[in-house]
């Protein structure tokens, strides 16, 4: 397929006065290496036919400002053809037209039906380890689930008499912090973080699976000699306590917190280990919370479980990249001084 030529920049692009706040994203582009989230990318469009194309790296971009600013389609489409910053990120000259939601929404799906989230959301990653930016070697795995509420979530009839909840969202019952009982109608999001609330991975499900049932999914682990190892010390809520778990991980590397049972109650010693590997634990929490405050993510904005995993994958990428050019900046920041 041809491209649009989006590289030359115009007349108009000279004529913008330079301002600290268009640069407000650069930091990301010194820690990723877009030139290989391209290689990635370059086989999405094999067809010749057509009107030109944007290129795919400029929509994933997109995509990313998009899950960054929790904005719609529409409003995407409108913040790009007004913002400098956002033209600025993705690489596009004031002279070109800005890509219009229909094509945003088809893009996203296009990698949705590729299956390349889960790859680019672990060459991001790789990018940050490489820029000593995450921190591989004795990272731990914090690995829990949140609840995602259904785009229509409550029972009504719509004008066929139908049923108008998502059919593919399911009902999670949870016994809250207050000892109540919360239902939600929806789905799930299960992620595995490191220590400083990077997505390492993460599995979407509808509310009714069991966290437990995702647990090796989102497990980090190396294979040597036929065997497989877990890479680093797991830290996880008392869903996730059991015998078989015990034996996968074991003594070194289990931090799953210890679960009472009926005539069983806990140890001194096992409250005192539970009351330090929460301390580690809620890292998670916060990550959960974090991606539910500036993402969005409390809600599900799409029908059915693939396009909401699409959108989850996409707000855990601009959350590591979020992260990750907020730590370089400290680090930027602390070398500074020393050269001072």
């Amino acid at each position: 397929m041809s491209w649009k030529n989006t590289q030359q920049n115009s007349f108009a692009d000279s004529l913008v006065v330079d301002h600290k706040s268009l640069s407000e994203l650069d930091d990301v582009h010194n820690i990723i290496n877009w030139n290989e989230i391209e290689q990635t990318l370059s086989n999405l469009y094999s067809s010749r036919l057509g009107a030109p194309s944007y290129p795919s790296l400029i929509m994933f971009k997109i995509l990313i400002l998009q899950a960054w600013y929790g904005l719609s389609d529409e409003a995407l489409e409108k913040q790009i053809a007004r913002d400098l910053m956002f033209r600025r990120f993705i690489d596009l000259s004031l002279s070109e037209n800005v890509p219009d939601h229909s094509s945003i929404w088809r893009f996203r799906q296009l990698l949705s039906t590729e299956k390349l989230l889960a790859p680019l959301l672990e060459q991001i990653n790789t990018h940050l380890e490489q820029n000593s930016i995450i921190v591989s070697l004795g990272s731990i795995n914090i690995i829990d689930a949140t609840v995602i509420e259904a785009k229509q979530s409550r029972k009504r009839k719509g004008k066929d008499g139908n049923n108008t909840q998502d059919k593919e969202a399911k009902y999670n019952v949870k016994i809250a912090a207050d000892g109540k009982r919360k239902t939600t109608y929806g789905f799930k999001m299960h992620a595995n973080t490191d220590e400083d609330g990077f997505v390492k991975k993460m599995t979407y499900t509808p509310g009714n699976v069991h966290d437990s049932q995702e647990f090796d999914k989102l497990l980090e682990v190396e294979r040597t000699n036929s065997k497989i190892k877990t890479c680093g010390q797991v830290y996880a809520d008392s869903a996730y306590a059991n015998k078989n778990n015990d034996e996968k991980l074991g003594k070194e590397n289990n931090k799953i917190l210890h679960r009472a049972y009926r005539n069983k109650p806990l140890t001194k010693q096992q409250k005192q280990e539970n009351k330090q590997r929460s301390s580690i634990r809620y890292i998670v929490e916060r990550t959960f919370g974090l991606l539910k405050l500036h993402h969005g993510l409390a809600k599900a904005r799409y029908l059915g479980l693939e396009r909401n995993k699409t959108r989850a994958q996409l707000i855990a990428m601009s959350h590591n990249l979020k992260t990750g050019m907020s730590i370089f900046k400290q680090m930027r920041d602390l070398q500074d001084c020393c050269v001072q």
